[in-house]
């Protein structure tokens, strides 16, 4: 076995998972770990993330973790990081967030000079 480097390889899933692909899953982040400490998951191209899949990618996870390694998940869906988060995964199953990058000019407005109410001349003020 190599020594572990302080890079990362990247393993991308696809599709949907299903429970029978949770084995092979695990022994390819056992395979990449032996050239790095650290495995990033691209989960980008996952659809209709569930149940199974926050299963998988904990599982993923512990065998990084047993190996003395770590799954970083990148481009994870808003749907996927809210079953992390509701599953208490957030923190075990990290999200590397994209930078976003700004483009064009920020939109100038005026600033509002205080609020001005109407009244509804139907309704009696009691």
């Amino acid at each position: 076995m190599a020594a572990p480097s302080k890079g990362s390889n990247v393993f991308a899933l696809h599709g949907p998972l299903a429970p029978k692909d949770v084995r092979w899953m695990c022994e390819r982040v056992r395979f990449l770990l032996e050239s790095t400490d650290h495995v990033i998951c691209d989960v980008g191209a996952l659809t209709d993330p569930d149940a199974g899949t926050v299963d998988a990618l904990a599982r993923m996870q512990l065998t990084a973790r047993r190996l003395g390694g770590t799954l970083r998940i990148r481009r994870a869906c808003g749907e996927l990081r809210d079953l992390l988060t509701l599953s208490g995964l957030s923190d075990v199953l990290p999200c590397d967030e994209l930078p976003l990058e700004a483009s064009g000019k920020a939109e100038q407005r005026e600033q509002p000079s205080g609020i001005e109410e109407e009244g509804d001349t139907a309704e009696p003020i009691s």
